[in-house]
Formats: structure tokens, sequence, C-alpha cells
């Protein structure tokens, strides 16, 4: 290599370092607002549930209308739902809220593969996100329990995160449950068995930041005994 390439690549390195920590400066515009868009659609949004699962269930699936069910009898109780925007769980979920004349909102996001909003989210509640860290944020802040069905790497990854803000104190505490005892209780043995009691990495009382249940009105019932014991307020 030359002194006068040596030379070209390092200027070329440099601009290119230069370049990239201007646009990380701007990116912080681009976050902001999508902050701003989120907390103007969902600032009156009042009490409601997150309902999570996979976009892949179709609604034959026994998960789609147990889904369905569960949003459905939130909205008797006051509760309106909160569902990530797309098909599957999510779409089951603002179906049940729709036909309970309950809230309806969703929290789409721009993927590759392109998840269309589904039909079921009220007009004024719907915000399409560019950034998974954002959405996940309007979860935590405006939902006052979630109800976790089956699903895949997305429903895991929103399911910890919740976990963990509680176990941590940087949210307050609200219910956690999973439904199907069948899907769910596997993992969980193995958090008792490897992460507690084996290596010791959680602890007793962090076994009881999640339900464990099988049907919807055994779910909707843990939301409702919650907020019957203590205050609701929304995670501002």
């Amino acid at each position: 290599m030359t002194k006068e390439t040596k030379m070209f690549e390092n200027q070329l390195v440099q601009r290119t370092w230069a370049e990239t920590k201007s646009n990380d400066s701007w990116s912080i515009f681009k976050i902001m607002g999508e902050f701003v868009n989120g907390y103007d659609h969902f600032a009156q949004i009042g009490p409601c549930v997150s309902i999570f699962g996979s976009a892949r269930t179709k609604p034959e699936n026994r998960y789609y209308k147990m889904a369905t069910e569960t949003a459905y009898l939130l909205t008797q109780e006051g509760f309106g739902v909160i569902t990530g925007g797309g098909p599957g769980i999510m779409e089951a979920g603002n179906k049940g809220a729709s036909a309970g004349h309950g809230t309806s909102a969703g929290c789409n996001i721009k993927l590759e593969f392109e998840q269309d909003a589904n039909k079921y989210i009220d007009e004024d509640k719907l915000v399409t996100f560019d950034l998974f860290f954002v959405r996940k944020i309007m979860f935590m802040k405006y939902s006052q329990g979630f109800i976790v069905f089956p699903g895949g790497f997305g429903t895991l990854d929103e399911l910890f995160e919740a976990l963990t803000l509680i176990q941590t104190k940087k949210i307050e505490k609200f219910p956690i449950i999973l439904l199907d005892k069948e899907y769910w209780e596997q993992l969980f043995d193995w958090v008792k068995e490897v992460m507690l009691k084996r290596e010791h990495n959680v602890s007793e009382a962090d076994l009881d930041l999640y339900h464990i249940v099988d049907t919807p009105e055994e779910a909707v019932k843990i939301i409702k005994d919650f907020y019957d014991k203590y205050t609701l307020k929304p995670n501002f």
C-alpha cells in the first residue's frame, strides 16, 4: 500500500465516521417525532389492557377465538384494548374490543414485509411506528395490564420487557397474564428450576409477577380483581 493510498483511506474513514455521527444526531428528531405522535394519539385513551400474541394465528385457530372473547370481556369491565395493530391475535383483540363497543387501539409497525393494520382499530387510535422500542414504550405507558397469548420472538420480547421493568420498579406493577397453560408452563418451569433454583438469577418474589391461566374469564377476573384493590392509574 502506497503512502497516498493509506492517506486516502484514512480520510475516507474519518469522513464516514463524521457522517455517521451527524446522522445519529439527526435521528434524535425522528425518534422524538414518533414519541410525540404516539402521545398525541393516546393521551386521552383511558384505561386499556394490551393483548399480545402471534401475527400468524388464523381466525379459525382457538387462540384467535379466545383473544376475541377476552377483548370483548375486557370492554364489559370498562377497559379498552391496545394491540400491535396487525393480523392474528392482534386482529382478534381489536375485533373483540370493537364488538364490545370499547376502545380499540393499535400500535402498528412498519416491517420489510409490510404489516397492514387490521380493520377493527378505531380510526383515531391507530399509530404506525418505524421503531420497535418507541412502539413498546407506548404499550408500557398506556396499558393497565398485559394478556399474552401464544406467540413467537416478538411476543416473548414484549412479555419479558414488561416483567423486567416491573421487577426493577421502573414502572408500577400491573397484571401480566399468560393464556394457555399447555403453551406457557414448560417455559416457566424452566424459569423456576434453572433460573431460580439452580442459578439463583431471579428471586422467589419474581414468580409472583405473572399468572398462567386457561380461559378468558380467568384472565379478565385477574385484571378486575387487581383494580378493585388498587387505584387505577396509568404509568405516566
